[in-house]
């Protein structure tokens, strides 16, 4: 349900991370021709993973799904996933450069897998985002020009991210999105103890605050869809952990996304000639950052889509 999941927190706009695109087109055209409410929907479509490189969470999916799922072996057949998956309607490539297998490796998709699928699609004019898993994930990533980091990293010890590494972050002018929130909820399935999760949480936002104090770009996300706790409130508190003040947390939601994705002079202010993009919230987030959480109201290019 869009309104459970989505609207009903204040999301005007969203960006899907992995999905079948003929799907989430399908559900796009239904949300633009007003059969239902919803809001404007961006996504990556199929995401491409390392060859034989399926991450063990997605094992126990059906076969028939991963199948579907692109695991190119070569640069030229990345650039057929990329093409196919853009002009499907796809607004960005998605990789999934480091992957975690059962056995604790992981496996990492070739350079020039990388290379060839960051090229073309910077050559349609569209954004690659990653999922780098690790530091190696993200050197990686680095090293093709990609544009979005998607989550922070783990790993069995600390995972700083130093001063070097984010320097590099932002030579490249990559845009992080923390998914903090994720973090637990993936360690909790997992059955670790508290400690444990709370001390690998605390990684993770360790390297946000690094990241926003270097000046690096932040865009607010959770990874709901994949998680099943659609509850955005947690991502504010941590992040605000992490440092950030009450106009950082909400550049990250307005004005960064909307300059990330090249659409500052029509989405992300209130201003004339722009889309009337606007949530109405129950309270002053600048006093209580949870109150991102509650909206009263939430109008997408003008029409209300919360409450429905």
């Amino acid at each position: 349900n869009l309104s459970q999941m989505l609207t009903r927190y204040g999301f005007t706009t969203v960006v899907d991370t992995a999905s079948d695109v003929d799907n989430t087109v399908a559900l796009r055209r239904r949300i633009e021709s007003g059969e239902i409410r919803g809001p404007r929907v961006l996504t990556t479509g199929w995401p491409l993973f390392p060859p034989d490189g399926i991450p063990f969470y997605l094992k126990d999916m059906p076969p028939e799904f991963l199948k579907q799922l692109p695991q190119p072996e070569s640069a030229e057949q990345a650039l057929g996933a990329v093409r196919s998956n853009l002009s499907r309607g796809a607004d960005a490539t998605k990789l999934f450069v480091a992957t975690p297998q059962a056995d604790r490796s992981v496996k990492y998709m070739p350079p020039e897998i990388i290379e060839a699928a960051t090229r073309e699609t910077h050559r349609r004019g569209r954004l690659v985002m990653v999922h780098p898993t690790d530091i190696f994930g993200i050197r990686a990533a680095l090293a093709a020009g990609v544009d979005v980091l998607v989550h922070t990293t783990l790993g069995n010890a600390k995972t700083g991210w130093d001063a070097t590494l984010i320097q590099a972050m932002l030579a490249r002018d990559v845009a992080v999105v923390p998914t903090l929130q994720l973090w637990p909820y993936e360690l909790r399935k997992a059955r670790l103890p508290e400690r444990a999760i709370e001390s690998a949480t605390g990684d993770a936002i360790e390297q946000v605050r690094a990241f926003a104090e270097a000046g690096g770009q932040v865009l607010f996300g959770t990874d709901v869809g994949y998680m099943l706790e659609y509850d955005p409130t947690d991502e504010y508190v941590y992040m605000l952990r992490a440092g950030l003040t009450f106009e950082q947390i909400l550049a990250s939601l307005t004005t960064a996304p909307a300059a990330r994705w090249k659409e500052s002079e029509q989405r992300g202010r209130v201003a004339t000639g722009f889309d009337a993009d606007l949530v109405v919230l129950e309270a002053d987030p600048a006093a209580d950052i949870r109150n991102f959480a509650r909206p009263r109201c939430v109008f997408r290019a003008g029409k209300r889509i919360f409450p429905l």
